[in-house]
């Protein structure tokens, strides 16, 4: 992949971030996405076009608004910086291929859905629904010109068997999972299940490995109680975006354990 490629995908990264920071802020508030224009949290003063530029205008301001001084989060640049990465790296993944689209929206949903579990404890529906149908119709140019119908297939398996399996285990445990993550899984399983089962397998076994080792480190520091309602969706994103890049080496890498080279 060359560098002008990678450079124009960071970009597009850090304009997609920027406009996540509006989703992450307003989407669980009910409020408006495009109006009214970009804000001060503080004193509600309009920001400025030029020090609404992504990364570059909190870098400027020095992480304080122009109008009352007060401090900008630093989540807001962290956002578009994150953003911008995983772009460059799905596109170094993927190439310029028809696939390509289709993981850097899941990508940015990852970025949304996650910031939001953790804000707010919730994975929107206005979210996670129609992305069933935004991420079908992006893989749909793939499969014709490819004629990868046993891909097709797969990611609607693995769609409803994550979907099946989470479902499952919030039935039997609704304390520790909300149905949200049950909607949540049947879209990585699509996205999974497009690449291949370890995919699908490497993505589910990392999402509950992160999940419990989040857990237990804010049960030992004391940041969390056996009752606290710890977010799993972000564990879950992380696992499936785990699997996008390192499925195959891993499985490959297990394989060998299993069948060692004569």
């Amino acid at each position: 992949m060359t560098t002008p490629v990678l450079v124009v995908a960071g970009v597009l990264g850090l304009a997609v971030g920027s406009f996540l920071n509006v989703v992450i802020h307003r989407l669980p508030r009910g409020e408006s996405l495009l109006r009214p224009g970009s804000r001060c949290a503080h004193c509600q003063a309009p920001i400025k076009p030029w020090h609404n530029v992504p990364l570059v205008g909190w870098l400027v301001l020095r992480g304080h608004c122009a109008a009352c001084q007060q401090c900008i989060s630093p989540r807001y640049p962290l956002v578009e910086a994150g953003t911008a990465a995983l772009f460059v790296a799905i596109t170094a993944r993927f190439g310029l291929t028809l696939e390509l689209p289709a993981y850097l929206y899941l990508a940015a949903i990852a970025v949304a859905l996650a910031m939001i579990d953790l804000d707010v404890r919730r994975l929107p529906d206005a979210i996670v629904l129609p992305s069933y149908l935004v991420g079908t119709l992006l893989l749909i140019p793939a499969v014709a010109a490819h004629r990868d119908w046993p891909a097709a297939v797969r990611g609607l398996a693995a769609m409803a068997a994550l979907w099946a399996l989470y479902f499952a285990i919030a039935f039997v445990y609704p304390g520790g999972m909300g149905f949200g993550d049950v909607k949540l899984a049947g879209l990585l399983g699509l996205y999974l299940g497009w690449l291949g089962w370890s995919s699908v397998l490497v993505g589910a076994l990392a999402g509950f490995l992160l999940g419990g080792l989040v857990g237990a480190a804010l049960l030992l520091t004391g940041r969390a109680g056996r009752r606290t309602a710890i977010p799993f969706g972000p564990a879950m994103l992380a696992g499936a975006l785990l699997a996008v890049f390192a499925a195959g080496p891993f499985t490959t890498w297990y394989a060998s354990l299993l069948v060692p080279a004569a």
